[in-house]
């Protein structure tokens, strides 16, 4: 039981709050999916079904990937970079106009916050994939820092949302401008191919370089000006929703070190991963994306576990069970670099070679079999608890009914 019995009254009393400052969502996207897209759903479907509809177009972007390029870095057709763009497209548009439906519905609930944030908490994963493939990024740590930096943004955005009770979009954000701007990339890359973004920037461009700049800095290819653009970002925002969080606990009177100590089990992990990839780089050359699947599914683990205790009012997961194979395997191939280093440390019981191979499968099966029953126990608690259904309308809405409060 992930939900414990005494939190469960506490799901009748969420109330969904979100700030969204974004102007491209405000004055383009909102009018085009509550004017025109939102009718071409009946009102017979349920919200989850819509935004699970959504998702669906990003996996077939990750089989096309997996089928033309599964080394990311080879060119694939451009179809198939527009492929990418126009799924990238139809999974926001699906995603935004699910909480529109649940308002036409009558079934806004906190399963469907839930069901939301988990879906958005795997794309984020999938979509790093989709987008090394199309950058040509290969098995590298730009990659890796690729990865860090869209879950690191995610993590953010839910551990801010537990402690403000406020999901909050600035005026640049993920889920409006970050997945417009992914779109963008895919659509030039359907004429450019992937092998583009690898060439300098400034000569791609066509721009002058200026005589100040340093070489490095000349040569620098699309790819490597996107870790600094993103760092940058990436900087703004863990300084943004820190702030947040302090200024929401100080106006209740309430310690903020708890709060802070709920970045830790992040950057905790995210310490061991790459030390873990530097000792075994057969896993970062060979076997990358096994491992970067393995890490999502860790990752929406701890997501859903803090989404879960925001809607149950329950104290903040600190602990994720999933970093244990994690820190088992960094520790594993740290014992025999302290020995040749130092002189202390211990033996490696898998060896490197295949057996890390299988261990990181194994570490894959397990993640996607605790993530997997989290989301059947949560799910099916909600439902039973609040008398609805997933994945359609239990309760249609009648107006000559009170209304009751369902998702």
């Amino acid at each position: 039981m992930y939900i414990r019995q005494s939190k469960f009254p506490n799901l009748r009393k969420y109330q969904y709050s979100a700030v969204d400052h974004s102007l491209v969502s405000r004055y383009i996207l909102k009018p085009f999916y509550t004017n025109f897209f939102i009718h071409l759903f009946p009102l017979s479907m349920a919200p989850n079904l819509i935004t699970l509809s959504g998702f669906a177009f990003v996996i077939v972007n990750l089989l096309t990937l997996l089928w033309y390029n599964p080394t990311l870095d080879r060119d694939c057709p451009g179809w198939v970079y527009a492929s990418w763009a126009v799924g990238l497209f139809l999974y926001q548009t699906f995603d935004a106009c699910d909480g529109t439906q649940a308002r036409r519905t009558r079934q806004s609930g906190p399963l469907g916050e839930l069901f939301d944030h988990g879906v958005d908490a795997m794309n984020t994963t999938l979509e790093v994939v989709i987008f090394a493939g199309a950058m040509n990024l290969g098995y590298s740590w730009i990659t890796i820092l690729t990865l860090f930096a869209s879950l690191c943004a995610f993590y953010l955005t839910t551990w801010e949302e537990y402690h403000t009770g406020t999901l909050y979009l600035g005026l640049v954000s993920g889920p409006v401008e970050g997945v417009l701007t992914l779109c963008a990339v895919y659509a030039v890359t359907a004429f450019k191919g992937g092998s583009f973004w690898q060439r300098p920037m400034l000569e791609a461009l066509g721009l002058p370089s200026p005589g100040f700049l340093a070489p490095v800095l000349r040569d620098m290819s699309f790819a490597q000006w996107h870790l600094v653009y993103g760092g940058i970002i990436l900087a703004f925002n863990i300084v943004q929703s820190s702030h947040n969080v302090t200024r929401a606990r100080r106006s209740k009177n309430l310690p903020v070190a708890p709060a802070l100590l709920g970045l830790a089990p992040f950057f905790t992990t995210w310490l061991a991963i790459p030390l873990w990839l530097s000792l075994r780089l057969e896993i970062l050359h060979e076997h990358i994306l096994p491992f970067i699947f393995f890490i999502g599914a860790s990752f929406a683990y701890q997501v859903g576990l803090i989404i879960t205790a925001h809607l149950t009012k329950s104290p903040f997961p600190y602990f994720n069970v999933l970093s244990l194979p994690i820190l088992a395997g960094t520790l594993d191939a740290l014992g025999p670099f302290l020995q040749a280093r130092l002189g202390l440390g211990w033996t490696s019981v898998l060896g490197g070679g295949p057996y890390t191979i299988a261990y990181v499968l194994a570490c894959l099966g397990l993640s996607i079999g605790v993530y997997g029953s989290f989301v059947v126990d949560v799910v099916t608690n909600i439902c039973d608890y609040l008398d609805i259904w997933c994945l359609s309308i239990k309760h249609p809405y009648a107006p000559n009914v009170p209304e009751k409060k369902v998702e």
